[in-house]
């Protein structure tokens, strides 16, 4: 009897995909980072990321666990995507209990729309702007992150 041979499992972002391009490319990711940051700093929707003092303590370091958990995400097999998504749900969920307050789905949105915004224009303003069907594929990544379901199974 030969050892069975395990199943290919899929990328949860393909190989090629213009997501893993921008996410891989150190200058695209200070940019977004810089970005995120300086909107951080003024926008209201954000200020649970703020609560545990994480953030102002250590922004760097806060910065390499947030590329840590996105690397996680783009760079992953779908398993391992689902589980690192799910990771990010729990502390999100571990901060709303320490709060006393849900975060709102608006906020949530706000940051969606923050890392798809930056992400096209990091490309845009290092390469040269990305095609009409390219915008929608990043827009499709990032919105598969909010549409596992409760059997933890992605809807895309």
């Amino acid at each position: 009897m030969t050892p069975a041979t395990p199943l290919p499992t899929k990328a949860f972002v393909a190989p090629g995909h213009i997501v893993r391009y921008i996410w891989s490319q150190p200058e695209h990711i200070f940019f977004l980072f810089a970005a995120s940051a300086a909107e951080f700093a003024y926008h209201p929707s954000v200020d649970w990321l703020y609560f545990t003092g994480k953030l102002p303590a250590d922004p760097i370091g806060r910065m390499f666990s947030t590329l840590s958990y996105a690397r996680g995400i783009v760079f992953a097999n779908e398993e391992k995507a689902i589980q690192t998504i799910l990771h990010i749900r729990q502390i999100h969920q571990n901060v709303e209990t320490k709060r006393g307050d849900l975060i709102p789905d608006w906020a949530y949105r706000d940051v969606l729309f923050m890392l798809i915004d930056y992400s096209i224009r990091s490309y845009k303003s290092l390469r040269h702007p990305l095609s009409h069907l390219d915008k929608q594929e990043v827009y499709e990544v990032f919105f598969s992150n909010r549409e596992i379901d409760a059997n933890h199974q992605p809807t895309h």
